[in-house]
């Protein structure tokens, strides 16, 4: 076993939130079981890197009762818990991941994981990925495949399939129902505004929230903050996502017509500067930021930071920027993932429907080891559905079927 973390002396406190997670991730429950039995992964090294906190310590329990040896990092330096790594580490995994670690320190443990020469991969945003092929390529023939988390990662796998620079097959899970209809809309809903609101403890309700990218994140932010009671403003660069906002009752402006208007602001689009220096001058004083996306790179904060008179920690995990104009703007998190960063992620019940599309998905790739003939593969619809009926059982809710009758009706 080896391993990089803060504190080995810290497993109890991990041991807790897992224990709290495991009651309350019946999927990855069953599916464990299942895994037990049938030992999909048995001699399979899985290099995982997904934020590390303790449901995604849930789901690298699972796989390693499946017989994977598993080589754990965070995808992020802000989300990594370091009670949660060293309780991975207590039960024998490989973890290599440090709350507030620098991005020297994040890739080298993102190399460690990847130097065993691992079968199979689980990425969350492309870092595995992207530094296997650029870093290990004489290690890239031994990976049957990985599994993609989220938006940012999948855009980043498709760059890299149309520059010819993909070498082995990828599972979209972020594209499949049951990821991003509940992980991205209700999952990034709730935990964004439990991550906002316990790190300013203020009001939302009658406030303007802005809200940058309406995709399905940005539809479950737009949505709580709504439920919250604020007037919402979306900005969006698809005409399609726009109307689809405009439709759902919401304002929609450019950013800079927007950014005097608001008092918090949320991006949420996997692009570059979508909040920049023209758009911080404008602001209200007071006015504050922050990132859903998976990079630290939405809001502009290295711009904010050369364009300030000063800066100052205003409040716990919130910076102060005072501008030439005397103006003040507040950034939560560094611009990182506010709802991992500043908070604990998605809620458990999310996350254990995410996670069962993930262990599912691994076993698939493992199932048909050079037998896929694509580099980038949907989630067969069977695993979506095998989900989606295990969180309807869990809840106690049965649906009809279609009789041979109705079956010949529609399918001929």
């Amino acid at each position: 076993m080896e391993s990089h973390i803060k504190d080995s002396r810290l497993w109890e406190s991990g041991e807790l939130k897992l224990s709290w997670v495991r009651a309350r991730m019946p999927l990855l429950e069953g599916i464990q079981k299942d895994f037990e039995k049938t030992q999909p992964f048995k001699g399979l090294k899985v290099a995982l890197s997904v934020h590390l906190e303790a449901k995604t310590a849930r789901l690298c329990e699972v796989m390693a009762a499946g017989g994977a040896t598993m080589y754990i990092t965070g995808s992020n330096p802000l989300s990594t818990q370091d009670d949660v790594a060293a309780a991975l580490v207590h039960q024998g995994l490989n973890v290599f991941a440090v709350h507030g670690c620098s991005e020297q320190e994040y890739f080298a443990d993102i190399r460690k994981v990847l130097e065993v020469g691992p079968d199979l991969i689980i990425d969350d945003g492309g870092d595995l990925v992207t530094t296997l092929h650029r870093e290990f390529p004489q290690l890239v023939p031994g990976v049957i495949g990985g599994c993609e988390e989220t938006t940012t990662g999948i855009l980043r796998l498709k760059a890299m399939d149309a520059a010819g620079e993909l070498r082995f097959p990828m599972m979209l899970v972020n594209d499949a129902d049951c990821k991003h209809l509940f992980d991205n809309r209700y999952g990034t809903g709730q935990s964004v505004w439990d991550g906002i609101n316990r790190t300013t403890n203020l009001i939302v309700a009658g406030k303007n929230v802005v809200v940058a990218g309406y995709g399905w994140c940005g539809k479950g932010v737009a949505m709580r903050a709504k439920g919250l009671g604020a007037e919402v403003i979306v900005t969006e660069v698809d005409p399609v996502k726009a109307l689809e906002a405009v439709m759902d009752g919401f304002k929609v402006m450019p950013m800079l017509e927007a950014a005097p208007l608001g008092d918090f602001f949320v991006t949420v689009t996997g692009c570059e500067d979508v909040i920049g220096p023209e758009a911080f001058l404008l602001m209200k004083d007071g006015a504050i930021c922050c990132n859903a996306g998976h990079f630290d790179v939405e809001v502009a904060v290295a711009k904010l930071r050369s364009m300030a008179v000063s800066h100052r920690p205003a409040r716990h995990n919130i910076e102060a920027y005072t501008l030439e104009n005397g103006r003040t703007v507040n950034v939560i998190a560094e611009g990182r993932l506010v709802n991992l960063a500043a908070g604990d992620g998605h809620p458990a019940e999310i996350m254990d429907m995410s996670f069962a599309i993930q262990a599912l998905s691994a076993r698939y790739l493992a199932e048909n080891r050079g037998r896929l003939t694509t580099l980038l593969n949907p989630v067969p619809r069977e695993i979506d559905r095998e989900v989606a009926l295990r969180e309807l059982t869990h809840w106690g809710v049965t649906i009809d079927t279609l009789t041979p009758e109705q079956k010949k009706y529609i399918y001929g």
